[in-house]
């Protein structure tokens, strides 16, 4: 049995002289606290001494009184006691499977010297096969650790996320050099137990974290506990030697009391496995030391609050019943008091307590019968093939009762008769079939029941649909995928409790460079990013996850456009385990920012090609559409068989930018940035902004019409048809106005003619009325005279 170490380690600097430093009290504001009368008064805080670097890590055992110690070593050993009684059965039958695991031969003298001593295999192939299957998926060769960003993804986290994984995963399988092997031991253990567990620490001696593996019987707990870490006590079983004991007593981390000598003690479950692993338990000088972890209330120690039990670590050793240590459990700045977990259970199937129920439960009665009938079918051919008899009282054989030999014959004297008259043989059968054939049933369901059967494959069609298979598939492994899925999130408790420790313990610095930030960004990496398994605990095995991706596959054939091809080929290769699948097949995710002409080369060639938000959108796209408009390029791309899927991607790359420059136009309108691409953002934020956005989309489409028109009609300009139509527009508008110009003249022409021609006829009116003028006058002048005359001559006939 492995010596497991405890909780704490002796703190840092008690091997010191401890008279080397005094207590000094630093007053930050000394008006604060000086009276009138000049003296000062200061007041210690309650409960301020159990801040860390105080006293909250000391031994209460050294202060507390004798009697209220024995009286807590009393009930605690009692406790113990009762937990242990309480989980007696689920004990025995451990025990008792231990009988049938079938790693030890047994020489048998019943009923006959030499029987047949050998055990069915059923239990240790479940348990070899369990430990196999598990080890593979929750430990390969890269690591067991893959990181998952807490809250909003960023580049900063991104980057952070890459750094903790190669460094968790160097740490347990570089660093923690026992980590590999306890993980093996506990798989084993946890497929016959049912129950396993680890103990997460910081090891001072060592200088880092460790993890270390607890068989199930060196963990006590009330087996009526749902959890454990709601348990109200958990006692962890160790063995110290004599000499470990005496140094921690003389650092001071366990109190010196005379404990008497060590005294051997070995429980039941180490015996039976010593006895199955063909080794003996050495009587060595070495304590039983019990390590408890409970909640107490311990009024002297001044941590009591009404009568509320708080988390203590309580050492004792089990044969003086004497308390080494006693210590707080919870974090001093924790203003509940939580107590502080150092344990992780692992359960292969959860029963009706606390522990769980393994393989030694599930199928132990199958290897025991199993066992049972292979010895009764040896030792029938056996006895069929050398059977016994009676003879002769009178019939002597030379050589006296030793066995013939192959091709030996022998002298013998015959009283009388022949030899067939002196010699019967018993009637010996022959190994009965029913027996063979109940034998293969239980093997059967053995296997069935421990899930380690294997799916008959030849009795499926080779035609049959992926999707048929993958249900037989996960039929078959259901009851493994539970198993690996609990697996898997116990794990996952012991990655957290390891980052716990590394975040605040470790070195602040990486060991080595990373490949990408800062070599003391190491604690600040950690607080922001989360660990869990590299396990997948939805598909527990290749053979399930390669017929996942099959299934997928296939339903990409009929609609492959809006499938991400590259990406599923390259999750297929990593799940076949085929090392260097980024070079394999790249995808857009492992893309580095280039420049346009090593984007269009990469396009050449069929590799991807990504666009980041911060480029110089316009360079690229003119540098793309004018690779792709290339006559020279054009025609050496046409004789490529890939010339669609060339220009395909090309088309899609220029997209890409075409979308960020977009962006980049809203923000411009906007007048702030965006958020970044497929941020979770709040409703009233999201509402906000698409109204905002909407405006903005409007206002750049519009200018972009402009522009548009703009371009077309500059382009069209610059047609040759369209030139000539121009001109023949130009020249019948030349002509228009040639004659327009020639009407307006002929107009002014007319114009004047007719003038000409009112002022003719202007002077002929003159003329004519001058004339009728002279003609009215003539003829007024003759009237005048006429009148003139008759007057005359009326005169003279008067006279």
């Amino acid at each position: 049995m492995a010596i497991e170490k405890g909780l704490y380690q002796a703190p840092v600097g008690m091997d010191e002289d401890k008279d080397s430093s005094e207590l000094e009290i630093e007053i930050v504001n000394p008006e604060s606290v000086t009276l009138d009368d000049g003296s000062m008064e200061i007041t210690i805080m309650p409960g301020a001494e159990g801040m860390e670097g105080g006293a909250f890590e000391d031994n209460l055992a050294e202060t507390l009184d004798e009697g209220i110690l024995d009286k807590l070593a009393e009930d605690i050993t009692g406790n113990i006691e009762s937990d242990i009684d309480s989980r007696k059965d689920w004990a025995d039958t451990f025990v008792k499977g231990l009988d049938v695991l079938g790693f030890k031969y047994e020489s048998r003298t019943e009923p006959w010297e030499g029987a047949c001593g050998v055990y069915s295999t059923v239990l240790a192939e479940a348990a070899i096969r369990f430990q196999a299957e598990t080890m593979s998926e929750t430990f390969p060769s890269s690591g067991p650790v893959k990181t998952k960003i807490l809250g909003e993804e960023t580049k900063e986290k991104e980057e952070a996320a890459v750094r903790v994984k190669a460094d968790m995963n160097y740490e347990l399988t570089e660093n923690m050099v026992e980590y590999r092997p306890e993980h093996e031991r506990l798989l084993y253990s946890l497929g016959l137990a049912g129950s396993a567990f680890k103990k997460v620490y910081y090891d001072s001696t060592m200088g880092r974290q460790v993890a270390v593996y607890i068989p199930a019987e060196d963990v006590i707990v009330p087996y009526g506990a749902s959890h454990i870490e709601t348990a109200e006590r958990v006692t962890h079983v160790m063995r110290k030697t004599k000499n470990e004991l005496k140094k921690l007593q003389a650092n001071g981390f366990y109190r010196e009391v005379e404990i008497g000598e060590p005294q051997a003690f070995h429980s039941d479950i180490e015996e039976r496995k010593a006895e199955e692993g063909g080794y003996s338990l050495t009587d060595d000088d070495r304590y039983t030391v019990y390590e408890v972890h409970a909640d107490l209330i311990i009024d002297e120690s001044g941590d009591s609050d009404d009568d509320i039990a708080k988390p203590y670590v309580v050492t004792l050793e089990r044969d003086s019943n004497q308390i080494l240590a006693i210590r707080r459990n919870w974090n001093p700045d924790d203003d509940l008091s939580l107590k502080r977990q150092h344990f992780v259970h692992y359960v292969y199937v959860p029963g009706f307590g606390f522990y769980g129920l393994g393989l030694i439960h599930i199928i132990g009665g199958y290897a025991r019968a199993g066992t049972s009938l292979i010895r009764q079918l040896v030792d029938a051919g056996t006895l069929s093939n050398l059977p016994g008899g009676l003879k002769s009282r009178g019939l002597r054989i030379k050589g006296d009762d030793a066995p013939i030999e192959p091709g030996e014959f022998k002298d013998v004297d015959v009283p009388s008769g022949s030899i067939r008259d002196n010699i019967m043989p018993l009637p010996y059968k022959e190994p009965s079939q029913t027996l063979l054939a109940l034998l293969d049933k239980i093997t059967q369901e053995g296997r069935r029941l421990g899930a380690i059967s294997d799916m008959n494959i030849s009795d499926m069609s080779a035609n049959a649909p992926v999707g048929t298979t993958l249900a037989l598939l996960e039929r078959t492994l259901k009851p493994m995928a539970a198993v690996q899925a609990r697996v898997h999130y116990a794990m996952k408790q012991e990655f957290k409790l390891l980052k716990v420790l590394m975040s605040e313990y470790a070195p602040m610095e990486y060991a080595y460079q990373p490949v990408r930030g800062e070599i003391g960004a190491r604690q600040s990496d950690y607080m922001m990013i989360d660990v869990i398994p590299v396990s997948d605990p939805n598909s527990s095995t290749m053979a399930q996850r390669v017929v996942q991706y099959q299934a997928i596959l296939q339903m990409s054939q009929q609609a492959p456009q809006i499938y991400d091809l590259p990406q599923l080929h390259r999750q297929m290769i990593e799940v076949l385990g085929v090392k260097n699948a980024d070079k394999l097949v790249p995808v857009t995710d492992d893309m580095k920012p280039a420049d346009p002409v090593s984007e269009n080369m990469a396009a050449l060639t069929g590799k991807p090609m990504k666009a980041f938000i911060y480029q110089d959108h316009e360079a690229h796209i003119a540098t793309h559409t004018s690779f792709m408009q290339d006559p020279m390029i054009a025609q050496t791309i046409g004789q490529n068989p890939q010339a669609q899927q060339i220009m395909a991607s090309l088309q899609s790359h220029i997209a890409e930018h075409l979308g960020f420059k977009y962006r980049r136009d809203i923000e411009e309108r906007l007048g702030v940035d965006l958020p970044i691409p497929n941020a979770n953002l709040p409703e009233e934020v999201e509402v906000d902004l698409a109204r905002l956005v909407a405006k903005a989309g409007v206002q750049l489409a519009q200018e972009h019409q402009k522009q548009a028109a703009q371009q077309q009609a500059q382009q069209q300009a610059q047609d040759p048809m369209v030139q000539i139509k121009q001109q023949e527009v130009q020249i019948k508008q030349q002509d228009v106005e040639r004659k327009t110009q020639k009407d307006k003249v002929d107009a002014m022409i007319d114009t004047r003619k007719l003038e000409l021609e009112e002022q003719e006829m202007m002077m002929d009116a003159q003329k004519s009325g001058v004339k009728m003028a002279a003609d009215r006058r003539a003829s007024n002048a003759k009237i005048d005279l006429e009148t003139v005359k008759t007057m005359q001559n009326g005169r003279n006939r008067k006279q």
